[in-house]
């Protein structure tokens, strides 16, 4: 592919930024890629494994110049980091985010986007537990969705440009209403990762059972819990924080469910349970037949490229 973007500047050097910064460089999508990040920490290992062509110290001489910039922080500082770099971004540029709250992170960049600078929210649905900037791989967006949720009068060319920049990294790019993003990403990311938070600390509560036993004695199941709960903590406080109503609204009806399932376990209603099982059995036929998993029976213990739980 040619160039999309002359100058690509990745605001947070995390495991998103990274795989972005592989995946342009692997298709040619970007003249240039600056890097940034507060922690000078991250900062030194982005330069020391050459993440970008140039990491700079302050996020003004990142976005300078650039035509994209890509907010790739946790959603709670989106506001904090689009006011601050807000003087410094080139007319015609777009500012693009990462996060996994959309209708939040519109809420607080939107009003720091000056005149002549196109906003366009999105979210790659992929993600590993991994954080950091040697985290980072150029397959994770390859055949993986893309949702951009931008708000209505958005420049039709600046939506087209990025939706190339990311099919070019290898993803599929549907748009969306960003208060319908939250509900979807609710049920499918942002409950599962609380849910397995809770299982994780619901064994680790049990004092009946050692720390030693659970971990020698640990199952498929509650393998997939701890990798899933493994997640970056100050990004999911921040998604729970900013996504609170569409995530009790879907918390709420699986309370519902599970009250049912503790009846039935309670009143030996196999019957129940067995059609209950099996129409959520469909479910995972469905994503599989989506392309978004394979069938391998390897409960993640196969060292295959990290395709974890997305955010």
């Amino acid at each position: 592919m040619s160039v999309i973007y002359t100058r690509v500047a990745l605001i947070g050097l995390g495991l998103i930024a990274g795989s972005m910064a592989h995946a342009m460089r692997r298709a040619g999508l970007a003249g240039e890629i600056t890097g940034y990040a507060r922690s000078a920490d991250t900062r030194a290992v982005a330069r020391e494994i050459g993440l970008c062509d140039r990491i700079t110290d302050t996020v003004a001489e990142a976005v300078a110049g650039a035509d994209l910039v890509v907010l790739c922080v946790p959603v709670g500082a989106m506001g904090a980091v689009a006011e601050e770099i807000a003087p410094h971004l080139a007319p015609g540029a777009t500012v693009t985010d990462v996060g996994s709250v959309k209708r939040d992170v519109i809420t607080q960049v939107g009003p720091h986007i000056p005149a002549g600078v196109h906003f366009v929210p999105g979210h790659p649905l992929a993600g590993t537990e991994h954080s950091g900037p040697r985290s980072g791989f150029a397959e994770l967006f390859d055949n993986r969705y893309v949702l951009l949720t931008p708000e209505p009068g958005t420049d039709a060319d600046a939506i087209a440009r990025l939706r190339a920049l990311w099919e070019g990294c290898g993803a599929k790019v549907e748009e969306m209403d960003a208060d319908h993003h939250d509900l979807v990403l609710a049920v499918t990311s942002h409950t599962p990762h609380l849910i397995a938070y809770t299982m994780v600390g619901v064994a680790d509560d049990l004092r009946r059972v050692t720390d030693s036993e659970v971990i020698k004695y640990s199952a498929a199941g509650f393998r997939d819990f701890t990798r899933i709960a493994a997640s970056d903590p100050t990004m999911w406080r921040d998604v729970f924080l900013t996504n609170k109503d569409a995530t009790l609204e879907i918390l709420g009806r699986f309370t519902e469910e599970l009250f049912a399932l503790q009846r039935a376990i309670r009143t030996g209603d196999g019957d129940h349970l067995h059609a209950y099982f099996t129409r959520t059995r469909a479910i995972r036929r469905g994503i599989i037949e989506a392309g978004q998993d394979t069938d391998a029976p390897d409960f993640g213990r196969v060292q295959r490229k990290r395709e974890t739980p997305a955010t």
